[in-house]
């Protein structure tokens, strides 16, 4: 059985990394859509083009993102409403890119995420413009076809506000897929309400749909149902509790004051 320990691979690390480069990758995208549409809509007469990109970090939830490309015009008058100019922390934006992919977020949904992440400035039309590319990009990421075969599949959630009527933390369900080749890469990324075992097995299912066939490892904590809904739906797969699941478990059944050294002990083991 192949085994993954807290030495070779940190899953917490890991998977802020990926939710980092996935975050990147949406506010990029949300970005390119609206400089797009503010030079479309340009007062007649006045030429302007985009020129380039220029690079800022951003502090989000998940991490500082480094390099994010933001895309400048040749009259330099173009400034995104997604962030201040100076603001290195993202104002709720990595929470509303969070609410994009709720499962079953519909037009109309996206529209009132846009409509709050870039506020009153632009006209109706140029948020719908910009909420029907978004919400294309949404539909195409979760839809996209995987992998036959991957080595490993870690399962995680983690939980983020989410403003509906209340702001209200919800369950993001990650699952982060490890490649024979040794690529990461997440696979399914779901909000939605309280983790629960139907819930992952709903998840599952939408894996095993878009192309995994063969699992070798899952990787999860001791939810209770979890093991059965995996072995349901990849029975051949063997599991594992993620340690990083047990390092924790272990640490809060420890004094407080002993934390260090426990913490050292553990990674020898």
């Amino acid at each position: 059985m192949p085994h993954f320990n807290i030495d070779d691979l940190d899953f917490a690390n890991i998977l802020k990394l990926s939710m980092q480069d996935l975050l990147k990758e949406k506010a990029e995208n949300i970005l390119r859509e609206e400089i797009k549409n503010v030079l479309e809509n340009e007062p007649v007469g006045e030429e302007n083009s985009r020129n380039g990109y220029y690079s800022r970090t951003l502090d989000t939830i998940y991490g500082r993102i480094e390099d994010l490309a933001v895309p400048r015009d040749r009259k330099g008058d173009f400034t995104t409403q997604m962030f201040e100019p100076y603001k290195r922390r993202m104002v709720a934006v990595d929470e509303l890119v969070v609410q994009l992919y709720q499962h079953g977020v519909g037009v109309r949904q996206v529209g009132l995420i846009m409509k709050s992440l870039l506020g009153e400035q632009y006209s109706p039309g140029t948020i719908s413009n910009i909420t029907s590319a978004v919400m294309e990009d949404v539909i195409e990421w979760q839809n996209r076809p995987l992998k036959e075969r991957y080595c490993a599949l870690f399962l995680d959630a983690l939980f983020v506000k989410v403003r509906r009527d209340t702001v209200g933390k919800e369950a993001v369900y990650i699952v982060l897929g490890i490649t024979p080749e040794g690529h990461r890469e997440i696979l399914g990324f779901y909000v939605g309400g309280v983790e629960s075992s139907n819930g992952w097995q709903e998840i599952l299912l939408d894996l095993r749909k878009r192309g995994v066939q063969e699992v070798l490892v899952g990787v999860f904590d001791g939810l209770p149902g979890l093991e059965e809904a995996f072995k349901s739906i990849f029975p051949k797969a063997d599991v594992q509790r993620c340690v990083v699941h047990k390092v924790r478990s272990t640490m809060n059944k420890a004094r407080k004051k002993d934390h260090a050294e426990l913490s050292l002990d553990l990674k020898r083991v």
